[in-house]
Order: C-alpha cells, then structure tokens, then sequence
C-alpha cells in the first residue's frame, strides 16, 4: 500500500509538470515526449499479450470444476453488461438531453474508403493459422481465443496440475517486470499530458461539433464519477478508495488509450492495493478487456443518432430505445480494436446507407475521446474484478459452513 501511495503522488506530479511544461516547453520537448512514450508502450506491450494469455489460462485450468468456471463467467458477463446498457442508457439520456443534432455542422471532406471493413478483417483473423501469429500482430482476441481453446481443452487432462505449476512462475515473472515498468508510469504521464496539449492545439475547435461532444465526453464522466461509485457504494466498497487505489492504471489507459496494454497494471493494482484474488483478477481482466466496453457503448449510440439525425433521419421512440441494446452488443463485441469504437460506427451508418463524410469531422477529437473512453472502460473492468472477488468470498463462505 505504501508504494500505491508514493506512487499517486509522483503520477500526481508528472501531471503538473506534463501541463507547466505544455504552456513553458524547452527544445526537443516534443522528440523527448514521444521517445519516452514509445519506450513506455514498448514495454507494457512486451508483457501484456503474455499475460493476458497465460492469466486467462491458468485460471481456466486452476479451476476445480466445470460449474465453478460456468459461474464465474455468467457474473463477469451479467456485471459486464448490466454497466455498458447504464452507459448506453445515460448517453441516449443526454443525447435527447442536449439534441446536438438541431446544431448541423458543415460537411467536410469524406473518409477513406479504405478505412472501411478493418474491424470486420480483424474478426476474420480470429482464429490464427499459427500459434504465434496473434501475438506478434498484437491480435487480442486471437489471444483470448487461443487460451480459451487451450484452457478447455485441458481442463479435463489428468496433468492440468503440472501445466499449472509449470506456467505460474512464467506469470510471476511477467507481474515482476511489470512491477518495474510502472516505475515509469509518471514519467510517461508527463509525456501523455505534454503530447496531448500538443495534440488540442494542433487540432481546433470546430463549435458546430461541441454540443456532440458534451454528449459524448458527458456520458462518460457520468458513468465514471457517478454510475460506478454508485454500485460500488451498494457493494460495500469506498469508491475513494478504489480509485486511490487503482490510479496508476487509470493513468496507463488514459494516457496510452489501450485496454491492453493497461491490463499488467490493472492486475497489479487489484491484487496489490484493492485485495482481489489472482484468481479472480486473472480471469476477469483479459476477459473484460473484450467485452467490457462502458464508453464504446456511449460514442457508438451518439455517434450514430447525431450523423443519422444530421442528414435527416427520424427515430420513433422506440427505436431510439432499441439502439441502446444495439449499442450495447456492438460495444461487447468491440475486441479491443484500434479505433474500433469508430469503425463500428461507421459500419452501422454503412448499414443504414447514412454518408460517412462527417466522421471525418468527429476524426481530430476522437484522439481525446479514446482516452475518456479507455480510462472509463478500466475503470468498469477493476470495479466487474471487485463485485466478482465480494460474490465469490461470499459463495466460500457459504461452502465452508
């Protein structure tokens, strides 16, 4: 715990030295900022596709039996999607709210046509046609598939114990080089702040896009600093606290804008500072990465009702209803796609034959949005890992009576 706080303080201060050195930068800031952010991804991507790999597979062959695997998933899934309809729901609310439609911005240049389809390719790539492909193509759910696959298949295998036993200290291995680089989480907070300044003024305001973006950016502030305290308030935890306690994994999300390369540190923060098992914080996480997706749910309903609005398209009210559930089950089956929030949206406006031309208008604020959106996406992933860890305290508890 003393190293969780020493370590809010430095993320703390990289913070204030990130925005003193935006508004006073020294020569080659930028060049510094970048290398130090490249370094810092580098490495957390060196050991995050391993530990998704190896955490999801021990856990699944560390089960004692088939009902408690079909448990734990059915409550991953069940907080997963009860916390991703709040999102969608609250987003529809503000969007109906603010009607940033009635304010149409002029239509700018179209988007590629080649940016079409990359989400439906990355699906296609699922199941690989060697091993290592997906992890040095940094494919997620690829990954997630493989261990699955692999972890089912040896579930029922007299030697599961011995795989177990070989595998874990390959996994302790991985959280101990991640205990290191998180040393360096202030530093590259220093670099996300000074790039991300950089990035705000480079890429203007257009006023047109500002009521969109309230909805947006509102719905994902709301979800995180009132929905999810919420319902950690009703499941007996301080909300402070898990946010103190989970800061240095906020920070990576936030500043990286990955799911991914945030779960080293993710499970690090809800073994070492909030008490979730390993058991729990290795199952649920990997799991999460993919299917849990609070703020991919709010950008996609938005994105899609305001450009469909904006070129005149009429929702009834139920249908306006309708889009929260449809909004809800494109988020889950995100997969950690880059952009893939983005590319999801311009799918379905494909689909419902609405130009694309004014997501090349959304495009330059999206860079901000994604890291809203990831932080918020982590922060649900750590507060499904708690309820789940409470719910499984309590089925042992019953167990052992």
């Amino acid at each position: 715990m003393l190293y969780s706080i020493s370590m809010q303080k430095f993320v703390f201060l990289g913070l204030f030295l990130g925005i003193l050195s935006a508004f006073f930068p020294f020569p080659g800031q930028e060049e510094v900022a970048n290398g130090i952010l490249l370094l810092f991804m580098n490495a957390l991507k060196l050991v995050s596709l391993p530990i998704i790999f190896l955490s999801l597979l021990l856990s699944l062959i560390g089960f004692k039996e088939k009902g408690e695997l079909k448990w734990m998933g059915k409550n991953v899934l069940r907080y997963t999607l009860l916390t991703t309809v709040i999102a969608a729901s609250l987003a529809l609310i503000l969007f109906l709210l603010i009607d940033p439609a009635s304010k149409k911005p002029e239509i700018a240049t179209a988007l590629a046509p080649s940016q079409q389809g990359s989400y439906l390719s990355y699906l296609l790539q699922m199941i690989p046609s060697n091993f290592f492909e997906p992890f040095t193509q940094g494919n997620v759910i690829a990954v997630l598939f493989l261990a699955v696959v692999l972890g089912l298949s040896l579930f029922n295998t007299s030697g599961k114990e011995k795989i177990h036993d070989l595998l874990k200290p390959l996994l302790e291995a991985l959280m101990k080089i991640t205990r290191v680089i998180c040393l360096f989480i202030p530093l590259s907070v220093w670099a996300g702040v000074v790039l991300s300044f950089k990035d705000l003024k480079s890429g203007g305001l257009f006023s047109s896009l500002s009521l969109y973006l309230l909805v947006v950016v509102g719905a994902n502030l709301l979800q995180g600093l009132i929905v999810l305290p919420i319902l950690l308030k009703l499941h007996g935890f301080s909300p402070w606290k898990i946010l103190r306690g989970f800061l240095p994994a906020l920070s990576v999300a936030f500043f990286s804008k990955s799911s991914v390369a945030s779960i080293p540190v993710a499970i690090r923060c809800a073994e070492n500072n909030l008490g979730v098992s390993s058991k729990v914080s290795q199952f649920t996480f990997p799991i999460c990465t993919t299917i849990n997706m609070n703020g991919c749910a709010a950008f996609i309903l938005s994105t899609v009702l305001y450009v469909s609005m904006c070129h005149g398209v009429h929702f009834s009210p139920f249908e306006l209803f309708g889009w929260i559930f449809i909004a809800t089950l494109a988020a889950v089956g995100n997969a950690g796609v880059p952009m893939g929030c983005f590319f999801l949206s311009s799918a379905l406006l494909a689909s419902m034959n609405v130009p694309l031309e004014m997501l090349a208008l959304i495009l330059p604020f999206y860079s901000v949005i994604d890291m809203i959106e990831t932080a918020l996406n982590v922060f649900s992933d750590g507060c499904v890992a708690l309820f789940l860890e409470k719910k499984v305290s309590q089925r042992e508890a019953l167990e052992t009576m």
